[in-house]
């Protein structure tokens, strides 16, 4: 009887008599907040020095302006548009520039409500993650812009002067952005699914082939109606499902709870 007083101790949850009152999660959450402004502005303020605004609209339309005259420029139709336009710009920039603090401050708010065996693999996914959307945008600036615009231009006709407007521009690569990054988070997604037994990798597996079809629509939905974008944003995240089963035999093994890691020792001897 002892024997199993001294185990059950041992199993006890250890989160037990952690549970913080409802108002001190909000002063936390206060807090993670603030913290997550307080990145921002400095982003902003690091971006506002060097390159500028200025700098951050000529890198940007690089892609463009390389299947453009030498003389040609982008135009702005709207009356405020050399002004909202490089800030929205610089916003989301600065937000890009902070993504691996905010997803910090989100970790460190759920951290205290997490056991030990999750916490391990916290801050690798947060490090990953956020190395796969700056993947996914640098993908689209320096591949997918380029090859996008160089098969529509073969598409113009010489009488038609493609200068674009700088918002409609903007807009457009913005989501661009956002699909590519939000796209290759695929493995993420994945592991997590493995990670909380919502699937095993032998159902992911036998759901390869639906995948790839599911990858070839949000292609198609997320990407302008032109063949290379929409094949530059689907084949990566077939890809990545292949990334993220294999990432996640690690993830499903080091994000086991003790006594899972005892007992699989123990069936292994």
């Amino acid at each position: 009887m002892a024997d199993s007083d001294d185990k059950n101790k041992d199993k006890e949850d250890e989160l037990a008599g952690t549970e913080q009152p409802f108002v001190q999660h909000l002063v936390e959450l206060r807090d993670r907040l603030l913290y997550c402004v307080y990145g921002l502005v400095i982003a902003g303020i690091l971006l506002s020095i060097w390159p500028g605004p200025g700098g951050l609209i000529d890198l940007i339309a690089m892609p463009i302006r390389a299947h453009m005259p030498p003389d040609a420029k982008l135009i702005a139709i709207g009356v405020f548009s050399p002004f909202f336009v490089p800030l929205k710009v610089l916003m989301m920039t600065a937000v890009l520039l902070a993504l691996p603090w905010l997803m910090y401050q989100a970790w460190m708010f759920v951290a205290p409500g997490l056991y030990s065996h999750e916490k391990r693999f916290a801050l690798p996914l947060i490090f990953f993650g956020s190395l796969l959307a700056y993947s996914g945008i640098a993908f689209v600036q320096f591949f997918v812009l380029d090859k996008m615009f160089s098969f529509i231009q073969k598409f113009t006709p010489a009488a038609v002067a493609a200068t674009p407007d700088i918002s409609s521009y903007v807009e457009a690569i913005l989501s661009l952005y956002i699909a590519f990054g939000v796209a290759f988070q695929v493995p993420i997604v994945v592991m997590l699914l493995v990670r909380f037994e919502m699937v095993t990798i032998e159902k992911l597996k036998s759901f390869r082939g639906y995948f790839i079809v599911v990858a070839f629509v949000v292609a198609a939905v997320l990407t302008p109606p032109d063949v290379v974008s929409q094949l530059a944003l689907a084949v990566p995240m077939c890809l990545l499902y292949e990334v993220g089963i294999l990432g996640a035999r690690y993830f499903a093994q080091s994000g086991k709870k003790p006594e899972e890691e005892n007992a699989d020792s123990s069936a292994s001897s």
